[in-house]
């Protein structure tokens, strides 16, 4: 047994589990407050309840889903069980990529040595991480497997980026950009786009010089968009970020498992997986964080361009056989909808202010949005 190893716990089938990061806000002044350990106290020692990096953000997890129903059925009972903790704490929950007016400096850290210990080796920017992101594990059988998958993901990024960008607002303003998460994310040094490995074991050797080096205490604070989680036997999509409502939860998780199973089915066949060249990966990247569903993203190394309303919809012309066989063909379909009618979760909050200039309604209609969900299911 080699030295260091890390261990890959192989899910024969590709099953899902979902992480879903909400903010916890004053129904009073619809800003954030440190909500989080009020709500934490309810669910003590739940691996479905957590923690996360401020007291204005709690993480709902899954169990281990068979399928994209139960993912749905999943989140729906337990969101609704932290909303009516939240409910008696007069506190709000919303799904949104960034607060559109919350100030970073009056936001406070989680108080646990794991949050601590980071701070204070990051300082300035973990502090300005008042962000919040869906993220979606599916289950494969390998850790030579997670790799080619999470290589051949990254051609996907712009797309996954456009259909969830929700953090058109930022500070007070209106920043520009379709997701503001994606660029705040972004100043950690072990966050944004996964390198392209060659193997399983070159991912090992990387963990290994981390954390012999000090720049990581675990596996657990690398967090590149797409990575292998060794622990759970999956490949993790961190990219998206938090959207509005249960059901956009699920239609995402819908559209990532197929294309996890899609890349996967390739990897069986013997066939190359398509991977573009990195700083294509890094341009497309940056331009669906800045133009949202608008943008024109590049296809090939001869510079030709798609717009990414295009690349989504032929997308998932593409998938659908494979989206019937997970039985989520019609959650993949209702995410072209959304394209088609120009509904992207960051264009509704900009159509939403531009109604009465008021960030105070865009954050209503997002408490609206989650919890008719999970009232849909009671």
């Amino acid at each position: 047994m080699s030295k260091g190893r890390i261990f890959f716990n192989a899910s024969p089938s590709p099953t899902i589990g979902v992480e879903a990061e909400l903010f916890t806000i004053s129904r009073e002044t619809y800003d954030l407050v440190p909500g989080a350990p009020h709500v934490l106290e309810a669910f003590p020692e739940s691996p479905h309840v957590k923690e996360e990096l401020l007291d204005c953000i709690v993480e709902v997890n899954t169990d281990i889903c068979e399928n994209v129903s139960a993912v749905r059925s999943d989140l729906t009972d337990k969101i609704g069980q932290v909303r009516q903790v939240a409910d008696k704490h007069d506190l709000a929950l919303i799904s949104m990529g960034t607060h559109p007016f919350a100030k970073w400096k009056e936001q406070s850290v989680t108080q646990s040595l794991r949050y601590t210990n980071f701070l204070e080796r990051m300082q300035w920017p973990v502090r300005r991480l008042i962000i919040t992101g869906l993220h979606v594990h599916v289950g494969v059988e390998s850790g030579e497997k997670a790799i080619a998958i999470t290589n051949g993901m990254t051609r996907y990024i712009p797309l996954l980026i456009g259909l969830s960008a929700n953090s058109p607002y930022f500070g007070n303003e209106l920043t520009g950009l379709a997701s503001t998460r994606t660029k705040i994310f972004e100043g950690l040094p072990t966050a944004g786009l996964p390198p392209i490995l060659k193997n399983y074991s070159e991912f090992q050797k990387f963990m290994r010089t981390l954390q012999k080096a000090n720049s990581i205490q675990s596996i657990r604070e690398v967090w590149w968009d797409i990575r292998p989680h060794p622990g759970f036997g999956t490949v993790e999509i961190r990219v998206c970020d938090a959207v509005p409502s249960i059901e956009e939860m699920v239609n995402l998780t819908a559209f990532i498992q197929t294309l996890v199973v899609g890349l996967s089915n390739l990897y069986d066949d013997g066939a190359q997986l398509p991977i573009l060249d990195p700083w294509i990966i890094q341009e497309n990247k940056w331009r669906a964080t800045r133009f949202g569903m608008d943008a024109d993203i590049i296809m090939d190394e001869g510079g030709n361009l798609q717009n990414l309303k295009g690349a989504v919809m032929e997308t998932i012309d593409k998938i659908l056989p494979i989206s019937e066989s997970l039985q989520c063909r019609d959650e993949v379909l209702k995410l072209g909808d959304i394209v088609e009618n120009n509904q992207s979760p960051y264009q509704r909050q900009i159509m939403q202010y531009q109604l009465e200039n008021s960030f105070q309604d865009i954050l209503i209609s997002a408490i609206e949005e989650l919890e008719n969900g999970v009232a849909a299911e009671c």
